[in-house]
């Protein structure tokens, strides 16, 4: 080893002995009497101390330093001066005075310090990775990163799964997201897929008889990107035989309850709360709902048909919906301008035709641009539905039951962080369930599966997949953290007969299924038992754990939202040859 402690380990009961440190100058500073050196490490920083009894030659080295060269230096540890302690350094109370300084690599000029104070733009940080990568709030994440999956492998260690890994190349399946595909050299005209799960194989896994499976796994989507999402990512994948979907969520619970005490020191209360995905809707607008704080929707839709403000009743005649979120004290904290910047963002990014508004006054009435259009007693009652106060600031849409839902949703998500309506550092837990089995896609004219082609309705539902496959419930559960969706499972069909029904309502008959899913029915017909599982998002969870809200600040080397690695510049051309072996020829 260059060295024998690293920058962040050096204590007051290590004075008098000789040590050598390595690391990056984070500054230096030339006081006269000596020159000084931050040294630093991801363990941390110790003050390096070059006096003029280490020599001239020494001394010019020491000054010549810049920003990120890396040294190596050997010393004595000894106490800093009285009164020249720094208290927010583990280090603060000692110093090194060199006797050795060696330059191992000198560096360009930066463009960017990892120890400054304002951070560069992130196209700048991506494109420089390593230099990013070095500040201490990343280091910090990526340590509880490793932490937070060291802690998930002991967890299920400890419950008797066996961690088995599955193939990164595998065939293509219609499972929702595109695929990343990747051309075959020896099989001509054929593609591999990347797993976008390893559901296939896990499930397989259980027909094999392995009861209790985990997998740090690697997965890619080729889908649109959001600060929350990544074309690949990490999920922490289990699945489990002979079980119901109780089973699932309470080795998750207790996953959950090990992992909050031991990073957040958060004692949570075991079961963790559920919700049915309709509740979920009803109350909050969206299947991972914010927890954290209330204003909750309101449905005044019985009110729209008995007022003539046409904008409400023609909605709801047509089979609308008119619902309202109240922003509790929040009149005099938006101004009209502010508003109309809220109606603009409904409209914008929900499809919603507008906003309508009323603030409630001292008196208790209520005040609006339109509420000449509604009689005294209609607007009592709205007040009275809304549990109005003084001071208070009610938002409604109405518009389709769609559009009601995502306009108020993520109207309550902003102004609940704008009124600062929970504590940031604050953690809610609970399970969303009971989700539909299937969505109809209004323009292809078909079901579409809610989670995947394998989810088992549940068992009541069985005798309606044909007749009336909309009120078909799944057994699916989504674990929700702050209002982010932090994993997600589901029991799935064992049988292969159930399982071609399931394909049929989809539009895959059962030559299609044969010919992608082959593998699949023929292992479900040799002695398949009940099982189930569930994968979490590990990018997102050592998010929400970190209290940070970019999922690339979890990632050593992210892709940027359109798919990128600004650091490597991937996805790159290739040459001619290379498309010639694999029988591929670039369209223009």
């Amino acid at each position: 080893m260059l060295r024998t402690h690293t920058c962040g380990e050096l204590r007051t009961e290590h004075i008098g002995q000789e040590v050598t440190l390595c690391g990056w100058v984070d500054s230096n500073r030339d006081h006269g009497r000596g020159l000084f050196i931050d040294l630093r490490d991801r363990y941390g920083i110790t003050q390096v101390m070059v006096a003029p009894a280490a020599g001239d030659e020494q001394l010019d080295l020491a000054r010549r330093l810049r920003s990120e060269d890396v040294v190596k230096v050997t010393g004595h540890v000894a106490a800093r001066p009285e009164g020249t302690a720094n208290p927010k350094l583990a280090t603060g109370a000692i110093e090194l005075r060199c006797t050795q300084l060696q330059l191992l690599n000198r560096s360009k000029t930066p463009p960017f310090t990892p120890g400054q104070q304002d951070l560069p733009a992130e196209d700048l940080r991506l494109k420089h990775r390593y230099l990013d990568l070095r500040r201490e709030p990343m280091q910090r994440t990526l340590v509880l990163r490793s932490r937070i999956i060291k802690a998930m492998r002991d967890y299920f260690e400890e419950h008797n799964f066996i961690d088995v890994e599955t193939p990164i190349l595998g065939r293509s399946t219609p499972e929702g997201a595109r695929d990343y595909l990747v051309p075959s050299r020896v099989h001509r005209g054929s593609f591999y897929a990347l797993p976008q799960s390893p559901q296939l194989y896990k499930q397989i896994m259980m027909v094999a008889g392995y009861d209790r499976y985990v997998q740090v796994a690697r997965c890619f989507r080729d889908e649109d990107l959001r600060a929350d999402r990544q074309p690949e990512f990490t999920q922490l994948d289990l699945e489990m035989s002979f079980i119901d979907a109780d089973d699932i969520m309470g080795m998750i619970d207790g996953l959950m309850a090990r992992l909050a005490k031991q990073f957040l020191d958060i004692e949570l209360k075991l079961p963790l709360p559920r919700i049915s995905y309709d509740e979920a809707m009803t109350r909050f607008g969206h299947d991972a709902p914010d927890l954290r704080f209330g204003m909750e929707i309101v449905d005044c839709s019985d009110l729209a048909t008995q007022c003539d403000f046409r904008a409400f009743r023609e909605s709801v005649e047509a089979g609308g919906k008119l619902r309202g979120i109240n922003a509790k004290g929040a009149a005099d904290k938006y101004s009209r301008r502010v508003i109309d910047e809220l109606t603009e963002y409904v409209k914008h990014d929900f499809g919603a035709k507008g906003l309508a508004w009323f603030r409630v006054e001292a008196d208790g009435k209520l005040w609006s641009p339109i509420a000449k259009n509604f009689s005294e007693s209609w607007l009592e009652t709205l007040g009275r539905r809304m549990s109005a106060e003084p001071g208070d600031l009610m938002l409604f849409v109405s518009d389709r039951w769609e559009i009601t839902c995502k306009s108020l949703h993520g109207l309550r998500k902003r102004l609940g962080a704008e009124l600062r309506l929970y504590d940031p550092k604050q953690m809610h837990f609970s399970w969303v369930v009971e989700f539909p089995m299937f969505e109809f896609d209004q323009e292809e004219n078909r079901w579409n599966a809610m989670h995947h082609p394998f989810t088992s309705p549940r068992d009541a539902d069985f005798p309606k997949l044909e007749t009336e496959p909309g009120s078909c419930r799944a057994k699916a559960y989504d674990l929700v953290i702050n209002g982010y969706e932090a994993g997600g499972g589901t029991i799935r069909i064992h049988d292969s007969v159930n399982q071609q029904r399931v394909f049929n309502l989809l539009g895959i008959d059962e030559v299609q299924a044969k010919e992608r899913f082959g593998f699949l029915l023929d292992a479900l017909q040799y002695g398949a038992p009940p099982h189930g599982g569930i994968a979490l998002g590990i990018d997102r969870v050592v998010m929400l754990f970190g209290g940070l809200d970019n999922i690339r600040d979890c990632i050593a080397f992210p892709k940027t939202q359109k798919a990128a690695d600004m650091m490597t510049e991937a996805p790159g051309p290739v040459d001619a040859k290379q498309l010639r072996e694999l029988s591929l020829r670039i369209s223009q």
